[in-house]
């Protein structure tokens, strides 16, 4: 982005010393107060006249360009009751922090959102939201989902952890809460990004489980403390969702799942959008199966994920079948077997005819077989051991 609010501008205010920075910061905090995620007007004037100008033209009542009377009066209103020093300070004693565009923290990543990218992220957890983001990968899918997509979810979420990859998702019901799971189950990091309050559970049963995100891994949100989540806000968070990381996988969602927010949001912002197949016979699979068809691309693990989002050379294990033991034997020996009737039995000369050999080798081969369990001698005939 460029502007006051670029990278360049950013450090020069850094430099300037720390009560400019702090300024800056409890404007950007008021913003995050008064502005809806993705309100992309406010970007904009963030972007073209800085976190403080915005704030201080909120509070002196001048109304930059692009806003209707009706939008200022209502971010005007909010801006009234905005404290930011409070906010930071609630954080705080959260044992949190307020992240800025600009900060050492940063995800850049987040940039490609435009005017619509974050004012700031509150953040809670002990890791650095930049660092962990680097590998990241999105699992999402329905809230009410089948026993088989929260198998999946709980399954990939444990791959993806156990080979070094953080497992980001929103912390809702179904497929989000099961790949959270999966990835706390091996020790791996996770992100939780909510659309409320990081101090809020919700939904309120996920307390426990949102307490165990923050102790290893990070809840994140952009609706400062307190704030509850609305349909709108769930709507915004998802493009977080999308631009934080490499790629997005829905492992099982319906026709009109919100998982297919993020998917869209995947697809716009150039991340890779994958999906887990399902049952043909399941609605809960459908929204899946027509990712599938247009846009996203088929997986079903970790190692089709990770061939996707990794570097050069992080490829998918070859999978095989199971092996048994007729599948080691040498091919003579395998012919002289399949010529062995299924029922009944037969002669020597006649299970030759059937492998294409002479009698003198099907009869060693015969030998062979029995010694292995697979064929037994009744008379001068030869049949399959029962």
């Amino acid at each position: 982005m460029t502007g006051p609010e670029g990278a360049d501008a950013d450090g020069a205010t850094a430099a300037a010393g720390p009560g400019r920075e702090r300024q800056r910061r409890l404007a950007r905090a008021a913003l995050a107060r008064v502005a809806e995620p993705g309100d992309e007007l406010v970007g904009r004037w963030v972007d073209e006249l800085g976190p403080e100008e915005t704030w201080r033209a909120l509070r002196e009542d001048r109304r930059p360009a692009g806003a209707t009377p009706e939008r200022w009066a209502g971010l005007r209103l909010r801006a009234e009751r905005a404290a930011p020093e409070r906010d930071l300070s609630v954080i705080a004693a959260l044992g949190g922090r307020f992240v800025c565009p600009g900060d050492r923290e940063w995800p850049s990543q987040l940039d490609d959102l435009g005017w619509a990218r974050p004012v700031g992220l509150w953040v809670r957890g002990r890791c650095s939201l930049r660092f962990v983001a680097l590998r990241s990968v999105a699992l999402v899918g329905a809230r009410a989902c089948s026993e088989y997509g929260a198998h999946v979810a709980a399954e990939l979420g444990m791959a993806l952890a156990e080979r070094g990859w953080t497992v980001v998702s929103g912390a809702a019901y179904g497929i989000d809460g099961a790949a959270h799971r999966g990835a706390l189950a091996v020790g791996g990091a996770t992100i939780a990004v909510l659309a409320c309050g990081v101090d809020v559970s919700y939904p309120a049963a996920h307390r426990e489980l949102l307490g165990r995100i923050a102790e290893s891994g990070l809840v994140v949100a952009e609706l400062a403390p307190g704030d509850h989540p609305t349909r709108a806000r769930f709507v915004q968070r998802n493009r977080v969702i999308a631009a934080l990381t490499r790629g997005t996988v829905v492992v099982e969602a319906a026709r009109r799942s919100g998982a297919l927010i993020t998917a869209r949001h995947a697809g716009r912002l150039g991340r890779h959008l994958m999906a887990v197949p399902g049952p043909v016979t399941s609605g809960l699979s459908a929204g899946a199966h027509r990712l599938i068809r247009e846009d996203a691309t088929l997986v079903g693990g970790a190692g089709d994920i990770i061939e996707l989002v990794g570097e050069m050379g992080e490829l998918a294990r070859e999978e095989s079948g199971p092996v048994v033991s007729r599948d080691l034997l040498a091919p003579q020996a395998a012919r002289v077997l399949d010529a062995v009737p299924a029922v009944g039995a037969a002669d020597a000369e006649e299970l030759a005819r059937g492998a294409c050999t002479s009698r003198e080798a099907a009869i060693a081969r015969l030998h062979e077989l029995s010694s292995l369990g697979f064929v037994e001698r009744v008379g001068d005939r030869w049949q399959l051991c029962r």
